[in-house]
């Protein structure tokens, strides 16, 4: 049986992962075994960093929720509960969209809220 050698595959291993570690610096971005490390790390962080985008949205969208409800006497957590308790349902990230470019609308869910 004929030897192969791996010389086309690790090649194209090697060109996959410099051309991910393009625009490191120094020989993260020259080197193969640097290169791949830096890689690595890099990609861990970007799963991390995807999960921690929703978790920073979603802060967001509760601190702003939380200022346009205590402009109306009431807490964040009084106003979402009055909410779920007069059946209107919708996520934070419209809340948090109307109080602050819909007042008016804000108001009205306040409103509600406090009237029930």
């Amino acid at each position: 049986m004929a030897r192969i050698k791996g010389a086309v595959k690790a090649k194209r291993r090697h060109k996959r992962v410099l051309k991910l570690a393009r625009g490191f610096r120094g020989a993260r971005s020259k080197q193969y075994r640097a290169a791949k490390q830096a890689v690595m790390r890099a990609m861990a962080s970007a799963f991390v960093g995807r999960k921690q985008t929703k978790r920073e949205y979603r802060r967001l969208w509760i601190t702003r929720i939380n200022a346009a409800a205590r402009q109306h006497g009431l807490s964040y957590s009084q106003f979402m509960y009055g909410l779920k308790k007069a059946g209107v349902d919708i996520n934070r990230k419209m809340l948090a969209e109307l109080a602050v470019n819909d007042t008016a609308a804000f108001t009205k869910l306040a409103n509600v809220v406090s009237g029930s």
